[in-house]
């Protein structure tokens, strides 16, 4: 963008003799040309000036100008997309769906009765698609539809705001999405010689707090506490339940202490708040960004993350399992590194580095503590 001092030289005598023309016949009376260029003159500089000095929005470049491989993930910049598949699968956010494949893996280790055969590995990539394309895919889309106003004002080139994708086109998509995996629930629960389809009912629970989470009148993202709590437990406890289901027995212990490992998740939640802070602000949203601040805020988030880990290794040492609580440990020390190389600076500006460099640290610790519980 130009700078102040390039404003005036930039300025063409033909936009100047144009517009001379346009202000004279719509407010000035005739009056002589030299004071009327000087006049339009000055204002054409202040309007530059103010535009040169305005800051742009993070997330609001043109989706013109983004990335094909970002469309394709579902994340911020991505390019302009027509064609209705590729639109489709950005709305699910493919980008979300690791989290909970994984989180199926770690269920499944924990259980202890998983066996490297053909039967097995087919049930735990059938549950993986439930929990990501399917299920993570509904919320994502149904999260998208509620979110249109916002995105609208934070990212309005996005498919639904932009008008890329019809209405109809989004609930139907939603709908397919929702039953296609309660389907492959109950078709696992059939799978496994379940008595109670307790895999029907972890995604029938997931699915309607996927709902409540983005739909009035209960919209739990209004408040950052819970909204983003419920969206740690999404992406922790609930695959991770149904992977242990799946191939074994979800005992007390593991739902309490998942749960409590949620609490991460609520950190890794909050990260995303960071991008809509003028959308949440200007709508009511209580995020935690919004609520506390910036600056409080991106230390609530790093901290709930942190203290969560240190703590599940407490309980490790405490169980008597030395060295997993010693390498989860070892786990969270890049974590806190890339947080303040990356997060800290500019959660804004870096969040997308930060989660890629993180997380990965993150989930390997969850298999960690998912491989101390199954002996």
């Amino acid at each position: 963008m130009a700078s102040v001092l390039n404003t005036v030289p930039s300025l063409r005598l033909s936009n100047i003799n144009n517009t001379n023309r346009v202000r004279t016949r719509q407010v000035f009376t005739p009056s002589p040309v030299s004071f009327t260029r000087r006049r339009l003159t000055i204002r054409a500089t202040e309007t530059d000036a103010n535009e040169a000095v305005k800051p742009e929005a993070p997330g609001k470049s043109p989706a013109a100008a983004g990335s094909s491989f970002n469309q394709l993930l579902g994340i911020k910049g991505a390019a302009e997309e027509t064609n209705i598949w590729k639109i489709r699968l950005q709305l699910t956010k493919p980008v979300t769906w690791p989290p909970l494949v994984w989180g199926v893996v770690c269920g499944a280790a924990a259980s202890g009765n998983f066996h490297w055969n053909v039967e097995d590995v087919a049930k735990s990539i059938v549950c993986m698609m439930m929990s990501g394309p399917f299920l993570t895919g509904y919320t994502q889309t149904l999260n998208d539809w509620y979110d249109r106003e916002i995105d609208a004002i934070n990212e309005p080139y996005r498919p639904i705001p932009s008008g890329a994708i019809s209405e109809n086109e989004v609930i139907t998509q939603i709908w397919l999405l929702l039953l296609g995996g309660l389907g492959l629930a109950g078709l696992l629960d059939v799978w496994a010689g379940h008595d109670f389809p307790i895999i029907f009912y972890l995604a029938l629970g997931g699915s309607l707090l996927s709902y409540i989470y983005s739909a009035p009148p209960l919209k739990l993202k209004q408040n950052g506490w819970i909204g983003n709590f419920a969206l740690g437990a999404s992406y922790i406890s609930l695959p991770w339940w149904a992977g242990q289901a799946l191939f074994g027995t979800l005992t007390p212990d593991i739902i309490v202490l998942t749960t409590l490992y949620s609490i991460a998740g609520l950190g890794i939640a909050i990260v995303n708040d960071f991008k809509s802070i003028e959308g949440d602000r200007e709508l009511g949203l209580q995020s935690l960004p919004v609520a506390f601040g910036e600056e409080t805020a991106k230390w609530i988030c790093v901290g709930a993350i942190d203290i969560t880990q240190i703590s599940v290794a407490g309980y490790l040492l405490g169980a008597g399992k030395p060295y997993y609580a010693l390498a989860l440990l070892a786990l969270i020390i890049p974590q806190v590194i890339f947080q303040f190389q990356y997060f800290l600076k500019d959660p804004v500006k870096y969040d997308v580095k930060y989660q890629a460099s993180a997380q990965p640290f993150l989930v390997l610790g969850l298999l960690v503590t998912a491989l101390a519980t199954s002996h």
